[in-house]
C-alpha cells in the first residue's frame, strides 16, 4: 500500500527513538531494568543498532543531495554535523567529570573518581586533557559521538564509491573491518595505552551497509526475502539468544581464529555481532506485519524522540551518569530503580516534545507545500513515502 508523499514513514524514527532509551538504561548499571534490555537477548546490544540506522539516515538525508554541482554543500553539511557532535561530545565530557566531581566533593565519596576512566584526569590533568580534546581519552559510557563524528567525516567519500559502485564499495569497508580487526588497527588512546572503546575503522562496515541498503532502496531497488535467509536468520537469533545465557558467553573466541571472527568484542565489532544485528534487521524487514507494528503517526511520542535524536541522546547521557552516581551513593531496590529510570526516560521525552514544540511556533495556521515530485519509497521495511532524516 502506497502512502500520500507528504507522509513521514516514521519507523526509522521510532526504532532510533527504541535505541536510545535502551542505551539510557544500559548506561544505569546495576538496575533491575539492565537485565531487560536487547543486550539480553543476543550478541549485539543498541550500539549497533544506532550505527546501523544512522548509516540509513545519512543516506535519507544525504543521499539524494550527493549529486554532482551539490557535493560540496553536502560535504560542508555532513562535516558540520561532525563538528557539532565534536562539541557535543566535549561539554557532555566536562559536565560528566563536574557530575562524579560534584559527588565526590559533596557526599565525601573519594572512590566516585575512580570510576569511568576519570582517575587519570584527576592523576595527570595537563596530558588528559589533551587526550580529552583530541578524542584520545574517553570516559566510560560516554563514547558513542567520538565514534559517529568520523563515520560523518568519512561518509563523503562512503557515498561517492556506493553510489557509483556498491559492491565493490562494501567489498572494501569489510575488507578494512577485517584488517583492522586481525591486526588490532585502531586510534590510540592518549596518554593511557589501549584503543578508542569503538573503533571507527570496524564500526564503518556496519554504517556502509545500513548506507547501501538505504541507498539501493531509494533507487528502486528491494531487498530480497528468501525462506532460506529467513530461516538461517531466525535459527541465528534464537541461537544467539540460547548462548548468551549459557557458560559459552565467556568464552573470548574459538578454534585459534582472531577474536574478530569467532569473539564477542564490541572494540573491533567482531563477526557474531555483526551477524546478529543483521540477522534481526532482516527478519524485520522480511516480515512486514513486524515492521509496521513500528509505524505509528509523526506526533506519536517515539516518532518524535527519534527525530530529536541529538539533544535527547546527550540529556540522556548527562540524566545517565547523575542517576548512576545516586545508584552508588543509595543502591535502592526495585522502587528507587524503576523512579530512575522512569525519571530519566520523562525527561527525555519533556526534552523532544519542547524542542517540537519550539520549531513550531510561528507555522501555525501555515500550510506546508507538499513535494508532489518525491514519490512514494520502498523502504527496507516496506512502501512509504521518506522523508528526510536527520542523521
Amino acid at each position: 500500500m502506497t502512502m500520500p508523499n507528504s507522509e513521514r514513514d516514521t519507523r526509522i524514527d521510532v526504532f532510533r527513538a527504541l535505541a536510545l532509551l535502551i542505551i539510557f538504561v544500559d548506561h544505569v548499571p546495576g538496575t533491575v531494568f539492565e537485565t531487560l534490555t536487547y543486550k539480553n537477548f543476543g550478541f549485539s546490544d543498541a550500539a549497533e543498532a544506532f550505527v546501523l540506522i544512522s548509516g540509513m539516515s545519512v543516506a535519507l538525508a544525504y543521499g539524494s543531495k550527493f549529486q554532482p554541482g551539490n557535493r560540496l554543500m553536502a560535504i560542508l553539511k555532513l562535516w558540520r554535523r561532525a563538528g557539532v557532535l565534536y562539541v557535543a561530545h566535549i561539554v557532555t565530557t566536562m559536565v560528566v567529570v563536574a557530575i562524579f566531581c560534584g559527588a565526590a566533593v559533596f557526599e565525601k565519596r573519594p572512590d566516585m573518581l575512580t570510576l569511568i576512566n576519570i582517575e587519570p584526569l584527576i592523576r595527570n590533568p595537563q596530558q588528559v586533557l589533551i587526550g580529552i580534546v583530541t578524542l584520545g581519552h574517553q570516559l566510560g559510557y560516554n563514547n558513542i559521538l567520538p565514534v559517529y563524528a568520523v563515520l560523518l567525516l568519512m561518509a563523503p567519500t562512503f557515498l561517492l564509491f556506493i553510489s557509483y559502485r556498491p559492491v565493490a564499495a562494501l567489498a572494501i569497508s569489510g575488507a578494512l573491518w577485517l584488517v583492522a580487526g586481525i591486526y588490532q588497527i585502531a586510534p590510540p588512546n592518549y596518554p593511557e595505552p589501549g584503543f578508542w572503546f569503538l573503533n571507527p575503522l570496524s564500526w564503518q562496515f556496519l554504517f556502509n551497509i545500513g548506507l547501501a541498503s538505504m541507498l539501493h532502496i531509494k533507487r528502486g531497488g528491494t531487498i530480497p526475502v528468501n525462506r532460506w535467509l529467513v530461516g538461517t536468520a531466525a535459527v541465528y537469533v534464537a541461537a544467539a539468544l540460547i548462548w548468551v545465557h549459557s557458560p559459552l558467553w565467556g568464552h573470548v573466541s574459538w578454534l585459534n581464529l582472531p577474536v574478530v571472527l569467532t569473539g564477542f568484542d564490541k572494540t573491533f565489532l567482531s563477526l557474531p555481532r555483526l551477524i546478529h544485528i543483521l540477522a534481526v534487521s532482516y527478519l524485520i524487514v522480511a516480515f512486514p506485519s513486524v515492521s509496521n507494528l513500528f509505524r505509528t503517526s509523526r506526533d506519536h511520542p517515539l516518532a518524535i524522540l527519534g527525530k530529536r535524536s541529538l539533544p535527547v541522546f546527550i540529556a540522556g547521557t548527562v540524566i545517565a551518569m547523575v542517576a548512576q552516581v545516586m545508584k552508588l551513593i543509595n543502591p535502592g531496590g526495585f522502587a528507587y530503580d524503576s523512579l530512575l529510570i522512569a525519571a530519566g526516560i520523562a525527561m527525555q521525552f519533556a526534552l523532544a516534545y519542547y524542542l517540537e514544540w519550539l520549531s513550531g511556533i510561528g507555522k501555525s495556521g501555515k500550510s506546508k507545500p507538499v513535494r508532489s515530485e518525491a514519490p512514494p519509497v520502498h523502504t527496507p521495511f516496506g512502501v512509504g513515502a521518506m522523508a528526510t532524516s536527520n542523521p
